[in-house]
């Protein structure tokens, strides 16, 4: 057998034995895919299996995260840190190998995927963070920023709308550096794709500007030569739609759904093996000829890396300041004096809308952190998210303001991949309500664990006139669900500064501004507590002397009307204490003993006041407690009729601790 071939049945049969062996997962995918998958990884993928970290190598997506065998058996062949004990664990408890790829740096797995077309959205990211970078620092025989963003695609991934989105932008911003491979097999879940798809793919994505050849999936010099094509083409990333065969080379379920996502079987597996002429033992069976020939990625990868840092060190003695740079980006640190000497806001400046506080705020640390990029999805004037100092993306060199257009999804998943990337700091912004768009990518933010920044504004009723299909209601409550995500409503203009310092200094997971459109006054330090404690997530703001009577919890714009009736309380004799619940997620991490502090578990008369849902705030009131919420849709008026109609006067607040006392 020659040695492509070779190679190619060992990654189809690695993932035949260790689907078989869970008794769960999909064959199909790998063996259609292992032919394109090795010409790529033995033929052109720039990477170093001994450093997994590399920053100047190849990416590559598995954006069908589906067909994860496949890329466990490449990462294991080629010489990852991936061992064949792990892939005979594949889908186990506490495994490497889980059924949809899981973001896993060390060990060569870029990207967490398995929702389709996450995947093709977050390499469109990667290549945006490699334009910029490149055009940062790369020099005139210094390319110290050149990879190229891999990935391989399904017929779900092409069908999924957050595809669309992603290729229109690719497009338009010109990412040559994006070369994705398309399994084009004709099979879902459901059987062939006529049931549902019948669209002309490759004159679609040329109407989007990109670059598009058809290959054979099994013509490895079709494949090659069509990869050297696309990395030809500097100005359009480029689509090969690969013609293949769902289980390729199985005799009986070979362009079948059922070999989609369910084991082949003992006996179909015995029948796939003797067609290509392949032991039946030992099962995961890896012919050494075809191990030597793949870890020879390491010794490539080992020179590449080699030769690039050599040119890294000439780089850093002939431009020290850029390559000073270079490792402030790439190792994520922020520079030295970021966070002094920022915006300060005092009560005679007037009323100000967090989202004005926060465009202030953002344009200053823009100057200071050059790596801050990001935009808004067509709302920049609303979400006061332009950098006014600096270029567009794509449209001039070094350019940092992204024009993402009406596109959430793409957006939410480009954020995604430039911080995968590496080497950026990543933001965009919308209206909160439009979170829903985004929300399959920010659930991914936050199970890869990455620093990404939003900037969600028009944070509730309060935006008054466009009416409830403008004014979240749910959101913030969803939002706050969902594990590792750090949400952040300031109160008024000061916090909303320290926010941007948490936000920016955060990691462990995403970070949202809950921003107001309206304005809102800025609290009177003087009388209150420093805005400095929104650190801690929540923090007494007011208080009264001794144990209080009655809590009162609020966060945002809904602060400063339990401040209002905090004085009006304290006048009737009653001991209120106000409790500024800015973060949900900080407070929840701070220590019991200051989480009692807030909260003395001993005062269980309690008051919430927040415009949205009240199924979030239970854990904190207690059984005794009330909530000022809304748990309807808003309404079309302006905002402070509207907040009246609901209840958020200091009336209502004031009437009601009464009730509660």
């Amino acid at each position: 057998m020659k040695i492509d071939e070779l190679c190619i049945n060992t990654i189809r049969f690695l993932a035949v034995d260790a689907i078989q062996k869970a008794n769960s997962g999909h064959p199909g995918m790998p063996m259609g895919d292992a032919a394109m998958a090795y010409v790529l990884w033995d033929r052109f993928l720039k990477h170093n299996p001994k450093n997994p970290k590399w920053f100047n190598r190849d990416r590559f997506v598995l954006s069908a995260g589906h067909g994860s065998m496949l890329l466990y058996s490449l990462l294991y062949l080629t010489g990852y840190p991936l061992s064949l004990k792990e892939i005979k664990k594949f889908r186990q408890w506490g495994s490497k190998t889980p059924g949809h790829p899981e973001y896993d740096p060390e060990t060569g797995v870029e990207t967490t995927t398995g929702p389709l077309g996450q995947g093709f959205g977050m390499g469109v990211g990667m290549a945006m963070a490699e334009r910029f970078l490149r055009e940062y620092f790369n020099r005139p025989g210094f390319p110290v920023i050149d990879y190229y963003v891999y990935a391989i695609c399904s017929d779900g991934d092409i069908m999924e709308g957050i595809s669309s989105e992603a290729a229109s932008i690719a497009g338009h911003f010109k990412l040559g550096k994006i070369i994705y491979l398309y399994s084009d097999n004709r099979i879902t879940i459901e059987g062939s794709t006529e049931l549902s798809f019948s669209e002309d793919v490759a004159r679609r994505f040329k109407a989007y500007g990109w670059h598009v050849q058809k290959v054979n999936g099994y013509n490895l010099k079709e494949i090659a030569d069509a990869i050297r094509q696309a990395k030809k083409e500097k100005d359009k990333p480029s689509l090969i739609i690969a013609r293949t065969h769902i289980a390729f080379g199985s005799p009986n379920k070979q362009d079948t759904a059922e070999s989609h996502g369910a084991p082949l079987g003992e006996e179909e597996v015995r029948l796939t093996k003797l067609a290509a002429g392949w032991p039946l033992k030992p099962k995961f069976y890896v012919p050494k000829r075809a191990l030597q020939h793949m870890r020879k990625a390491v010794k490539r990868g080992r020179e590449a890396e080699k030769k690039w840092r050599q040119m890294l060190r000439r780089y850093s003695r002939r431009y020290p300041d850029l390559y000073q740079k270079f490792i402030e980006f790439t190792e994520g640190r922020l520079p030295e004096g970021w966070d002094r000497d920022l915006p300060v806001f005092t009560p005679s400046n007037g009323a100000v809308a967090t989202r004005s506080a926060s465009g202030k705020v953002l344009n200053i640390l823009a100057d200071r952190i050059h790596n801050l990029i990001g935009g808004s999805a067509d709302l920049a004037p609303s979400n006061n998210t332009y950098l006014k100092k600096y270029p567009d993306f794509g449209l001039q060199k070094k350019g940092r303001n992204i024009h993402f257009g009406v596109r959430e999804h793409a957006m939410a998943a480009a954020l995604n991949g430039m911080a995968l990337a590496g080497g950026v700091i990543p933001y965009g912004g919308t209206f909160l309500v439009f979170s829903d768009y985004m929300r399959p990518s920010i659930r991914l933010a936050a199970m890869m664990h990455q620093h990404v920044i939003y900037v969600f504004t028009h944070d509730s009723v309060g935006l008054g006139e466009d009416g409830p299909t403008h004014q979240p209601i749910e959101h913030l409550t969803s939002l706050r669900a969902i594990p590792n995500f750090t949400e952040i409503r300031p109160a008024d203009a000061n916090e909303t500064r320290e926010a941007w310092k948490i936000a920016l200094s955060r990691r462990g997971g995403p970070v949202a501004l809950i921003l107001t459109r309206q304005k809102v006054p800025v609290i009177d330090r003087q009388r209150y507590a420093s805005e400095e404690g929104i650190h801690r997530g929540a923090y007494i703001v007011a208080d009264s002397a001794g144990m209080p009577d009655v809590i009162i919890l609020a966060s945002g714009s809904e602060v400063h009307l339990a401040l209002d009736a905090y004085e009006r309380l304290l006048k009737e004799g009653i001991k209120p204490r106000v409790v500024n619940m800015a973060s949900f997620r900080i407070f929840d991490e701070q220590p019991e003993d200051y989480r009692a502090e807030v909260l003395p578990p001993e005062v269980q008369k309690r008051i919430a006041v927040e415009a949205g849902a009240t199924l979030c705030w239970h854990k904190y009131i207690g059984l005794k407690g009330r909530i000022i919420g809304i748990d309807r849709f808003g309404a079309s008026a302006p905002y402070k009729v509207i907040f009246e109609k609901f209840g958020f006067t200091t009336e209502n607040i004031v009437n009601i601790v009464k009730e509660l006392v």
